[in-house]
């Protein structure tokens, strides 16, 4: 199985290494450097980051939700930023879409946009979410995997696969193969938020979830190789 388009989910925890916070270079330069390999092949990749390396939701009662979805919003676009130019520092052309004006650092957010880019062999960042509060990186990925009609949603973890409960608390835990998105929603199983599930199982957009740590795991992910967990619909 080869994938042509693809959307790869990172969390931004990930991109902070062991610092937990902001950014560590070697770790975006690896992930810029397997991303590459499928670039170089003709793989036509988008990605979409979090941003929990800055701010991890409403962190205090005096902030209202809308702005501290906002200010959640700007890390993410702070995120591909500096991500794209470690990609186009490893020799990679990006473009950064965001469905709200960012000045001169993004351009706005459409499909014919989108679509132009990848058919110029870019690798495409969709930073700033939905745009709108109360929607999480989640549901912004699925909407743009559905809109961009991608053939696969790789979610790059810290777990290598789905399970049937936390494999930190209990060591008999049973990681599936593969899952249908209607298991996963009704065993609760929070492969992606609720929202981004029901989209997953209404647009038949299939998942893999996969650990970013373990050694080429998104290059081969990239080429339909999942040592992981495939979500089918």
């Amino acid at each position: 199985m080869k994938w042509k388009r693809v959307l790869l989910k990172l969390s931004g925890e990930a991109l902070a290494g062991s610092k937990k916070t902001g950014f560590d270079e070697d770790t975006v330069r690896e992930v810029a450097r397997q991303v590459k390999l499928s670039v170089d092949t003709g793989v036509e990749v988008g990605i979409v980051i979090g941003g929990g390396n800055f701010w991890r939701g409403r962190t205090s009662n005096a902030i209202d939700r809308t702005k501290a979805d906002q200010i959640g919003m700007l890390a993410t676009v702070m995120n591909c930023i500096y991500v794209s130019e470690i990609f186009r520092n490893l020799g990679m052309e990006t473009e950064i879409l965001t469905p709200f004006a960012c000045g001169s650092m993004t351009e706005l957010f459409s499909k014919d946009r989108a679509n132009q880019y990848f058919k110029q062999g870019k690798v495409v960042f969709f930073a700033g979410g939905t745009g709108h509060p109360y929607f999480s990186t989640d549901t912004g990925i699925m909407l743009r995997a559905v809109e961009m009609e991608a053939d696969c949603i790789l979610l790059a973890k810290s777990i290598d696969g789905v399970y049937d409960s936390d494999p930190a608390k209990n060591p008999q835990a049973k990681r599936y193969d593969t899952i249908s998105i209607e298991e996963v929603i009704d065993k609760k199983l929070a492969v992606v938020d609720l929202t981004a599930s029901i989209m997953c199982m209404e647009h038949k957009m299939p998942m893999a979830v996969f650990d970013l740590n373990e050694k080429d795991s998104i290059a081969q992910a990239m080429q339909g190789k999942i040592n992981g967990t495939i979500v089918t619909v």
